[in-house]
């Protein structure tokens, strides 16, 4: 049984946001059931190595720490570990950062400061094949 349970879920990498942030939001993913985060992250350009090492289902990157090389970890993701999605996080840049995200390869974008399971709903959706994009981000 538990096998099987097991196949259900889906391996999350969070990247980026400070300890405090990838913790927390860790720990509220985890109380979804069929989310679990295998592989935390310090920044978007330490996620790649540990995409590799890890091969998640899904890669949460922080879209906002400076200097965090997210696009080139979503770009590089993509082609080194393409079974993984990617979904950036982000309090800023809006549509543009959204955009950006797209083009190198992410499949959806979520503010930070959304409920933990429109998180939840956006990995979910990504692992699945699809798109998700935040309506405020669009607009």
């Amino acid at each position: 049984m538990s096998g099987e349970r097991e196949d259900r879920v889906i391996r999350v990498l969070l990247a980026g946001g400070g300890d405090t942030f990838r913790r927390t939001l860790g720990d509220l993913l985890a109380l979804e059931g069929d989310l679990r985060v295998v592989a935390d992250a310090q920044s978007s350009r330490e996620a790649l190595s540990m995409a590799e090492a890890h091969r998640p289902d899904v890669a949460v990157l922080d879209a906002d720490e400076p200097g965090s090389g997210w696009v080139e970890a979503a770009r590089a993701m993509r082609e080194r570990v393409p079974e993984c999605r990617t979904v950036i996080i982000t309090e800023g840049g809006g549509s543009q950062r959204l955009r950006q995200a797209l083009h190198v390869g992410a499949r959806g974008g979520v503010w930070k400061s959304a409920p933990a399971r429109q998180v939840a709903a956006a990995i979910r959706i990504v692992h699945s094949g699809g798109r998700y994009a935040h309506p405020e981000l669009v607009a």
